[in-house]
């Protein structure tokens, strides 16, 4: 007994560690699947994020909470390098007529190319007639980060205008319980603490379009809080076949009073509500195949869907006249960066290549969720990526301890539109995008 609190504190100590380093060191991202991370901890990144019908490690709770039940008691820390390389390119010379908004030509590279991102989990597995567990996961959703060297947005006016770029972070920690139903079968709810944290620079001259100037741009860091729900079911249907699906409710964050006059609804930034179903099949001893569908409703949150409509919805019409329907930056269904729903298939491999070696694979692809007509303002927040290719692998150390391994490869993707602040056919905008991430981390059974 006394060995086990031994243990117990010990763990707890390494838990309330961690989350200081979170809360610290968490660096903002970008995302790779929109701006959601593609896959949570390094088991299922390897994976290409599937494995919602698998329990592999404690951090299975951010995709599925049911899986806890079945795991046993189990940590994991670790951490990812993650290097997004971002940029843009404007074709076609300005116009020079008046009331037009030209970009210079040519093409530029965010700077800040690294990060480093930190996760840790645990799950403890309860004694009783019944099997259930609790667990505690904290993990970086992704966000969006571009730090360009330039003024993309110039405004000649203005003595002060400093070079643009956003940056979105968001932490997570998913506190889940999770309980057998029936043999082999469970369900899992996870109550979910969200924090955020933004900054905007070198927007003003997007102040004509601001319900409020002073709330858009460079006004530093704010953070804010939310919390949600995530609830999933995991069973066995087959010896050879689990199923597995979870839901995660629209987190309502507090809003960014600070930039109320850039995001809709005087500064709202949710986060959007998602789901992911999916199979694992045992198609052999050793070899494990998974198949996951997962969509992100980016659609539900006005400050990331809403199309910048600048001719549809202009401020003003061609004879100088106001527009009554006009709906500025930051008013209740302003502008934003016209994200549309993002569905993503993923596919996974895992083999048992040893007693003591698994190695892993995966795939995923989606359709990027960035319309050829919103390239203007998704400057800022470039997350084109479709498609995303990995690897990795799990070596026991002892019969307690594994050091765990994953590679991702996001491919380079582009997208082209025009420039609606220039004449017709006058500006083309590309925003391109590739991914590197590697990750190291560990797993201790106790």
């Amino acid at each position: 007994m006394e060995q086990r609190m031994k243990r117990n504190s010990n763990t707890g100590t390494m838990l309330v560690f961690l989350t200081i380093v979170l809360m610290f060191v968490s660096s903002s991202v970008f995302g790779t699947n929109g701006y959601f991370r593609h896959g949570y901890g390094t088991h299922y990144r390897s994976l290409a994020g599937a494995g919602v019908a698998l329990y592999l490690n404690s951090m299975g709770i951010a995709n599925n909470p049911a899986g806890a039940v079945f795991l046993g008691s189990q940590l994991d820390a670790g951490f990812s390098i993650f290097s997004p390389l971002r940029e843009y390119s404007v074709m076609g010379n300005p116009s020079g007529f008046p009331g037009t908004f030209p970009l210079a030509p040519g093409t530029v590279e965010s700077d800040v190319k690294e990060f480093f991102i930190p996760y840790a989990g645990v799950n403890y597995a309860l004694s009783g007639s019944a099997r259930h567990a609790i667990s505690l996961a904290l993990y970086g959703n992704g966000g969006m980060n571009t730090k360009y060297p330039v003024k993309t947005f110039d405004n000649p006016q203005l003595e002060f205008d400093p070079p643009t770029g956003v940056d979105l972070s968001q932490l997570f920690i998913n506190l889940t319980y999770a309980r057998e139903i029936f043999p082999s079968h469970s369900i899992g709810i996870s109550g979910i603490l969200a924090w955020q944290r933004f900054k905007a620079e070198g927007l003003y001259a997007f102040g004509g379009l601001s319900s409020d100037p002073g709330k858009l741009t460079n006004n530093g860091h704010q953070s804010g809080t939310g919390v949600g729900l995530r609830v999933g079911y995991l069973g066995e249907w087959f010896p050879a076949l689990s199923v597995g699906a979870s839901f995660q409710t629209r987190i309502k964050m507090k809003k960014f009073s600070e930039y109320a006059g850039l995001f809709a609804e005087q500064g709202g930034f949710d986060i959007p509500a998602n789901w992911v179903a999916g199979i694992a099949v045992k198609a052999t001893p050793s070899l494990t195949l998974v198949a996951d569908v997962q969509q992100v409703f980016y659609s539900d949150v006005k400050s990331i869907a809403n199309p910048l409509d600048l001719q549809g919805n202009p401020p003003a019409f061609p004879d100088g006249s106001p527009n009554p329907d006009f709906q500025p930056l930051g008013s209740d269904n302003g502008y934003g960066f016209g994200w549309q729903d993002m569905t993503t298939v993923k596919l996974g491999i895992q083999w048992q290549a040893g007693s003591n070696t698994t190695l892993r694979g995966g795939f995923s692809f989606g359709e990027q969720p960035i319309p050829e007509s919103e390239v203007l303002f998704n400057i800022l927040a470039p997350g084109v990526i479709e498609q995303h290719l990995t690897f990795g692998f799990s070596q026991s150390i002892s019969s307690n301890l594994d050091l765990n391994f994953a590679l991702m490869h996001g491919l380079s993707n582009t997208v082209t539109g025009a420039n609606p602040l220039e004449a017709p056919d006058q500006q083309q905008i590309e925003l391109k995008m590739s991914q590197w991430e590697g990750d190291i981390g560990i797993s201790w059974r106790f």
